[in-house]
């Protein structure tokens, strides 16, 4: 028989960081939508793990110099190639033993609710009455925070014990019952500090309204989130306010016009990175911010022999001359992509920036 340590000795060989396991039970009041037994209805428990996200995947980011990495090995490699490897595997072990399991990492774009809960209009419909409509999303987070691994932070980013927000989640739902594991109450790991308010490029999360949910009977609060305002500001983008300017940074986003921001050195949003990886801002508030504060605060188990913070940060100057010149330049050249970076065109960009002048220069932030 299958117990609980032995899946959590077995998750934690397999790659993730941290395994917590949760009783069906907790999920009682799920929105349909959301409701884990909507997918499985024989669910007795849900298995939770942690990925770290390497430190180091940020450096590129705090530096303003290599942003790739990030998107790639810290968040779509991770969500798209390491953890579905892990979470099948440990899925194996259970079916083996006679139990169904379903392994889930990010969530599918099938998802029949937008990222505020409200159903996508004309979209898809249930198959039978009870039933949510396809695709049922769960809240990785909760799932997390019902499982035992951590807190769920002002910022509503999950914050480990080990690694603060620094971090993905995958879940496993499976009609096996294990001996679940209690909710965390360790040393509060989020102190309301509200750096994530202060450094969001988007200022998308409130600093005054809050969401608040009941959890497994706790009240869990997060500041209220500006999900189209984070959507534009993830990607390095910010809306066009002059109605004369052009907005060529990405496609227009919610009927807007976007450009720039300060945020990022791009002339244009690059290509998508493992299919959804574009965080341009890197985190700038909800990840990087919040956890150069809790290492100040020596809560994280995962420790460093240096700061990560060393220089001030970073912002482009769109309006000095030289990054004007630039951003002149590639307006008229396309969306970059594998189609556009031959190494011809390569060529032809890199003797179009000598020509128009250096890339575009880092200045401190106030």
């Amino acid at each position: 028989m299958t117990t609980s340590e032995m899946i959590k000795q077995r998750g934690l060989a397999l790659g993730a960081d941290a395994v917590g396991i949760g009783n069906i039970e907790r999920w009682k009041g799920a929105p349909l939508q959301m409701d884990p037994r909507q997918i499985m209805p024989e669910c007795k428990s849900m298995i939770g793990m942690v990925f770290r996200v390497m430190r180091g995947s940020l450096r590129g980011v705090e530096e303003g110099t290599f942003f790739s990495n990030y998107s790639s090995m810290g968040y779509g490699g991770i969500t798209y190639l390491f953890m579905p490897m892990v979470v099948m595997n440990l899925c194996r072990m259970i079916e083996d033993d006679g139990y169904e399991a379903v392994p889930m990492g990010h969530q599918s774009d099938w998802r029949g609710i937008d990222n505020e809960g409200a159903v996508r209009p004309g979209y898809s419909v249930p198959v039978a009455p009870g039933r949510a409509a396809p695709d049922v999303m769960l809240h990785l987070r909760i799932g997390a925070y019902l499982c035992g691994l951590g807190e769920i932070g002002y910022s509503k980013m999950f914050l480990s014990p080990q690694f603060g927000p620094r971090c993905r989640v995958g879940l496993i739902l499976t009609d096996l019952e294990l001996e679940p594991d209690p909710i965390y109450s360790g040393p509060p790991l989020c102190n309301r500090c509200k750096a994530c308010t202060v450094h969001c490029p988007g200022q998308a999360i409130s600093r005054e309204k809050t969401v608040k949910v009941e959890l497994e009977g706790k009240t869990i609060e997060w500041g209220e989130l500006d999900c189209k305002a984070c959507d534009i500001a993830f990607r390095g983008g910010k809306v066009v306010d002059e109605p004369d300017k052009k907005g060529f940074y990405t496609e227009a986003m919610y009927g807007k016009k976007i450009t720039a921001s300060q945020y990022s050195p791009f002339v244009k949003k690059p290509s998508n990175l493992y299919n959804t990886g574009q965080a341009v801002c890197g985190g700038r508030g909800c990840v990087r911010a919040c956890m150069v504060s809790m290492e100040k605060r020596k809560v994280l188990g995962n420790k460093f022999k240096k700061e990560f913070r060393r220089d001030p940060l970073w912002t482009v100057d769109w309006s000095q001359p030289e990054n004007s010149r630039v951003a002149a330049a590639g307006e008229h050249i396309s969306q970059v992509s594998l189609s556009n970076t031959s190494a011809g065109n390569l060529v032809k960009v890199a003797a179009e920036g000598e020509k128009n002048g250096a890339l575009p220069r880092i200045k401190e932030a106030d």
